[in-house]
């Protein structure tokens, strides 16, 4: 089994949707966040700063819910992705 993370995430197979299922509820709220956890809390590095705005790689999503939880101002909508789409694991 692999041990590193890059190596877990290779493991994944991604059926993604043409439609986000996560949503910046305010970019400014996230410009004003001093921290930007989002970006150093995702394993699948789904958030990233392109200049003034975050941008959502959301095809990356593993579905860990790791944003939703560590984004001190609630800023951050996740649902699941519709039926069919999304993060497939390979071992469980």
């Amino acid at each position: 089994m692999p041990s590193k993370l890059e190596d877990k995430l290779f493991l994944l197979k991604f059926k993604p949707d043409e439609h986000s299922h996560i949503e910046i509820l305010s970019n400014e709220v996230c410009l004003r966040c001093p921290d930007k956890p989002c970006t150093l809390t995702c394993p699948a590095d789904v958030y990233h700063w392109e200049g003034d705005r975050i941008v959502v790689s959301y095809e990356n999503c593993i579905e860990c819910g790791a944003c939703r939880m560590i984004c001190p101002y609630n800023n951050i909508s996740c649902v699941m992705p519709r039926g069919g789409f999304g993060v497939q694991y390979k071992y469980g």
